[in-house]
């Protein structure tokens, strides 16, 4: 009996929990009964899952918005860089013209140098001339028309006769000649003078032309120098170029690796021998580099601004691996061969690298320069050590005025600073 009075309790309570009886215990049906009908409240479950929805909603905005942004830094970062490298492009352009333009107006020098002493021997020429039609005609005003016939009549047989009319039929011939001489030389000093005032028309234009280009690369200079700013300032721009270097350092790897495929090939079409009517492989550089090790050369003097190996950034403290040395110098100095070797590649515009070239050094040893503003050999040339072979340049560079020198074998890089002296 009190068992079954317990659990009738109990679901009485239960039931008063679900219409929300409280505390109250038992007076909870009596109330419901006599109290005006309320809405349920929702169960804990569905709130909860409302909660949820709502946040997962939040987060899908959060997770939008933050992709949003990062396809905007993305953009920037990529205009930035593209910005560079088209500035780069129009600088490199630019130069190329300038250089044009220097030796044109060279070759407009040495023009007018041609020129100019065209006109002067065609002047002194005429003076000559004139100053011996001069002679001639006082001579003729001094003995008149008429001693031509006396002179003629004063024959004494007419063999006289004759050569004294030869004789003076020559002395017209020669007086013509000297007049057409005349004639000829003043057409030549006026050609001359046109040829003259054409020429430093051109030495003119030349002139304004290599001040407007002059004045394009300093604006490209200082548009160039805004771009490395933004990317020496902000971090998504760094990165975004210090991923695109060693996307070229990269490349450069598979570029090593052409070569010493290259350099294997020779070598076994040396040992089995030259086939008829095929060229006689290059010869190769063996048994100098390798024992040069601590004894080469710089191949530029100044101060090294990138160190061989890690460099840890000293703003956003990022890590990239240098492969070799930056050395800073002037731009235009000349770059030296450390060694004798011969150019296996060139490029003009190799990314990041900009200007660069590879000297190979025979047993797989190579040397890169790179960031150069001129390179002076072509590809299968050999060069001697302490031959100039570039000039130091900033294409490419985040660091101004610098070559990037590596020393390489195979593909491996090796510290350049245990190699030089």
């Amino acid at each position: 009996m009190k068992r079954r009075v317990a659990v009738a309790a109990a679901a009485a309570l239960g039931l008063a929990g679900l219409l929300g009886a409280g505390p109250r215990g038992l007076a909870g049906p009596l109330l419901a009964q006599t109290s005006p009908p309320v809405a349920p409240a929702a169960p804990p479950a569905a709130a909860d899952e409302d909660a949820q929805r709502r946040q997962m909603e939040q987060l899908k905005r959060d997770a939008e918005e933050k992709r949003r942004k990062a396809r905007e830094l993305k953009g920037r970062e990529t205009k930035v860089l593209k910005d560079l490298r088209t500035t780069e492009t129009k600088l490199r352009q630019t130069r190329s013209s300038i250089q044009k333009l220097n030796r044109r107006e060279k070759q407009l020098e040495r023009d007018l140098d041609v020129v100019r002493v065209d006109l002067s021997r065609s002047e002194r020429a005429l003076m000559s001339r004139r100053d011996r039609l001069a002679l001639r005609l006082r001579g003729m005003y001094k003995l008149g028309r008429q001693r031509e016939l006396e002179f003629l009549l004063a024959s004494d047989t007419f063999a006289q006769l004759f050569a004294r009319a030869d004789y003076l039929v020559r002395v017209a011939r020669q007086d013509r000649v000297l007049l057409l001489g005349i004639h000829h030389e003043k057409e030549k000093i006026t050609a001359n003078q046109q040829r003259l005032d054409l020429t430093l028309q051109d030495v003119e234009k030349t002139a304004q032309q290599k001040q407007r280009e002059q004045r394009q690369l300093d604006k490209l200079r200082a548009k160039k120098q805004q771009s490395v700013l933004v990317i020496q300032s902000e971090r998504q721009a760094y990165e975004a170029a210090a991923a695109e270097l060693e996307r070229t350092a990269r490349r450069i790897k598979s570029v090593l690796d052409e070569l010493e495929r290259r350099r294997r090939a020779e070598e076994e079409a040396r040992r089995r021998g030259t086939a008829p009517g095929q060229p006689a492989p290059l010869e190769p550089y063996a048994g100098v580099f390798a024992g040069a090790r601590g004894g080469l050369a710089w191949p530029v003097r100044g101060e090294v601004v990138g160190s061989f190996g890690n460099e840890k950034h000293p703003k956003f403290g990022t890590v990239t691996f240098n492969s070799g040395i930056d050395i800073a110098a002037p731009l235009g100095t000349d770059v030296r061969a450390v060694a004798r070797g011969r150019v296996d590649f060139v490029s003009n515009d190799y990314g990041t690298y900009g200007q660069m070239l590879i000297l190979n050094h025979g047993d797989g040893y190579y040397t890169l320069y790179a960031h150069c503003s001129a390179v002076l050999l072509a590809r299968g040339q050999e060069v001697e050590a302490g031959q100039v072979i570039a000039r130091v340049g900033d294409t490419g560079s985040l660091k101004g005025s610098i070559l990037h020198f590596e020393v390489r074998q195979g593909r491996s890089a090796l510290n350049p600073l245990e190699w030089l002296r």
